[in-house]
């Protein structure tokens, strides 16, 4: 969950948001309506490694016009963070590096792929076109929680 102060800071900005489910895989992407009213999954980019992935989804930032991004957090259900979560700081890190001025934000995704997940059973979606759209999914969950979060 965004903290009190991020939400405000992220208020402060207009314009879209990126989501980015971090994988070393594949990488999700959601982008918001400039109005942050709808998050919209927009695919996933597997450019292979951290630093290339965080050159990708940096580029990918530029070409939407996000003013923020939130990068989601993978946290456990007790609430402490794994091995994973450290990865997808260190990622969040790189991506603040390559974007400057655009403020990035990390955002509690548990659950996001369970959603996902239950989502896709749901519609019957099975193999290979599962697995290129539950990244995408997940950041759009993620990207949606957080426009939600920011209304309040």
């Amino acid at each position: 969950m965004l903290s009190q102060e991020e939400v405000d800071i992220l208020n402060q900005t207009k314009g879209r948001i990126l989501a980015v489910d971090f994988g070393d895989t594949r990488t999700g992407l959601a982008v918001s309506d400039v109005s942050r009213f709808l998050a919209s999954g927009i695919g996933y980019v597997s450019p292979g490694g951290i630093e290339k992935t965080a050159d990708k989804v940096a580029e990918v930032a530029q070409e939407q016009s996000a003013v923020a991004v939130v990068v989601g957090l993978p946290k456990n259900m007790d609430g402490s963070e794994g091995f994973r979560a450290e990865r997808c700081r260190e990622f969040a890190n790189l991506l603040r590096e390559r974007l400057g001025e655009v403020q990035v934000f990390m955002m509690d995704e548990r659950l996001t792929t369970v959603s996902a997940s239950r989502y896709l059973n749901e519609t019957n979606t099975r193999g290979v076109k599962r697995k290129g759209v539950i990244d995408t999914l997940s950041a759009q969950i993620l990207l949606q929680n957080t426009l939600d979060r920011l209304k309040f």
